[in-house]
């Protein structure tokens, strides 16, 4: 028998203690994707993974690349996102101009190219950006219930493509999903044409979609992505009086300093509303509520 000196043998050891527990742990996420069977589907926003788990129920695990709390805008992807990204058998864009896949959108890909590219927007119609500072089409297409019924048809086809054996599935769960938001749109609908004041302030102008849709008029305080200066204030001041507005609404990604301004100044309140929760007809049920109370 060949032997070694201790150092020599402690080292071997350890090498071998390595390459035992690699193998372990490459055995072990094998093992796991096979006994949870879930399509991994990769998402921007937190919105896109509630659709996606309505669809795909206990047959998908989704990640989001804009977590909770963080702006489409300005969010920047953590070596972690990547890893998970890297195990992705689909990843569904929004697919209208959100700032995030703009920058992102190509290194993205290119982390795994084998993966499917769900474009969410695919027949949607865009429509112009609110704020003048920044022209172009309004990015946020997830704040309209019908937009939405469309990302969902959307988001199913790319499940049934990555997963053709499950396309039962997935179409009864897309059917009763879209079933919901028809109830949804049709409460909004409901609620909504009998208020008197059609404008509503709101920081970021993220609901321009849902204004269309309802035809209400949006007015952002945000300029180009900024606060706005003192003299757009002043403005916004004596536009919501002209229009008897005394709630400024906020998304809780962005500041409220200047929307708490404009608030003193008209008598009014600062009212939180989310463009970016999970629950998307829970969320719109309580933007529905809220908007209602600010337009009376």
């Amino acid at each position: 028998m060949k032997c070694f000196p201790p150092t020599r043998l402690i080292v071997i050891l350890l090498v071998s203690l390595l390459v035992a527990l690699l193998i372990a742990a490459v055995v072990g996420c094998d093992q796991e994707a096979v006994t949870t069977g879930k399509i991994v589907v990769a998402v921007t926003l937190l919105p896109q993974a509630g659709f996606v788990e309505n669809i795909g129920g206990d047959k998908v695990e989704v990640v989001v690349m804009v977590p909770p709390g963080a702006s489409p805008h300005t969010y920047e992807v953590t070596p972690d996102q990547m890893t998970k990204l890297s195990k992705a058998k689909m990843y569904a864009k929004v697919g209208s101009p959100v700032e995030f896949e703009l920058v992102w959108m190509d290194k993205l890909i290119a982390v795994n190219n084998n993966m499917l590219v769900t474009d969410c927007s695919k027949g949607i119609g865009l429509i112009q950006s609110d704020d003048p500072d920044e022209p172009g089409m309004d990015p946020h297409i997830w704040t309209s219930v019908s937009n939405v019924g469309i990302m969902v048809k959307n988001i199913c086809e790319g499940l049934t493509q990555v997963d053709p054996a499950s396309r039962a599935f997935y179409e009864k769960n897309r059917d009763t999903y879209l079933v919901k938001l028809g109830a949804l749109d049709k409460d909004i609908r409901s609620t909504l044409d009998g208020v008197k004041n059609r404008s509503f302030i709101v920081f970021h102008p993220a609901f321009g979609y849902f204004a269309r849709d309802y035809n209400l008029k949006q007015i952002a305080v945000e300029q180009g992505g900024k606060e706005p200066d003192v003299g757009y204030i002043v403005r916004l001041i004596k536009e919501a009086k002209e229009y008897d507005i005394s709630v400024v609404f906020v998304s809780p990604q962005y500041s409220t300093k200047s929307a708490e301004v404009i608030a003193k100044e008209i008598g009014g309140k600062v009212v939180i509303i989310d463009p970016l929760a999970k629950d998307f007809i829970g969320n719109m049920s309580a933007i529905e509520s809220a908007m209602k109370q600010a337009m009376q």
